[in-house]
This record gives C-alpha cells, structure tokens and sequence, in this order.
C-alpha cells in the first residue's frame, strides 16, 4: 500500500518550509507532451537537498556523504517552459543514521497563479565516506536540521 503524502496548498507551503532554491527550465527537461519530463523532477528535488545540506546545514559530504534510502513523489500538475518552479526543503524527522526531508515543487505558472507541482518524502540515510556504511547523523547536523 502506497502511503499518502500530505497534500500541500501555496500558501501552506510558504508558511511551513523557510529554505528554498529556485530552478530553471531547460530546454532538454522538456518531453515530447512539451512538459518537463517526470524524470527530471527527481533531478530538481535531488539539486534542492545538496543546497539544503550544503547551505542550510553546512554538511560536509566528503567527510559523512548521504545517500537517498527511499523517495515518494506525487506529481500535481505538470511544469512547462514557461513555469518558475521553486523547489522548498524542511526535514520532518531524524532516526539514529536516518532523516526524512519534505519537499515542494511550487512556483507560478506562466499566467502568474502560484501553484504546486509535485511533493516528495525522501529518506536519506548519512554514510561514511570511507567505507560507506551508514553512521549516526552527527549532532551538529541534526540541529541544524532540527532548527531550519
């Protein structure tokens, strides 16, 4: 059974989740049905955490990396070349080696309506660069993403 996902407004979206990355379109996310390709959305939502981690938690992935352990994605409504979507990241909850992060795609369409277009839960999982076995998310990251 496919486990549901809370289903986000705009405005929830902009009240909830503090960090942000904006995306461009390209040309080549563009399919054949002339909108970005579902592939590309994990493109989108994978870019987004390296910021957050990187940005919002400082994380150093060269010392402790993270790798994605599991991602769910409901698409909304598609996202065409002319749409601004913005890509939004909070994390929900930290286990011993494990966090979950929520993330929106949201943005204006291009008759300037703010929309959703996807949300996603993705598990991540901090490993050892070294020998790439999971660890504890050290203490310095789980604040940081305990607070943004």
């Amino acid at each position: 059974m496919v486990q549901s996902m809370k289903k986000y407004s705009p405005e929830e979206v902009q009240a909830s989740f503090s960090f942000s990355v904006p995306i461009q379109v390209r040309l080549s996310d563009i399919d054949g049905y002339m909108h970005v390709n579902n592939g590309i959305y994990f493109n989108y939502l994978e870019h987004a955490r390296a910021m957050y981690l990187y940005q919002a938690c400082g994380w150093d992935v060269m010392d402790i990396g993270t790798v994605v352990a599991n991602i769910q994605i409901n698409y909304r409504k598609p996202i065409h070349a002319e749409d601004s979507p913005i890509v939004f990241v909070t994390c929900t909850e930290i286990g011993r080696s494990s966090f979950v992060l929520e993330q929106v795609i949201m943005g204006k369409d291009k008759e300037g309506n703010q929309v959703v277009f996807a949300e996603s839960t993705t598990t991540m999982v901090a490993v050892d660069m070294k020998t790439m076995r999971p660890v504890p998310v050290p203490e310095a990251y789980a604040a940081k993403l305990r607070s943004s």
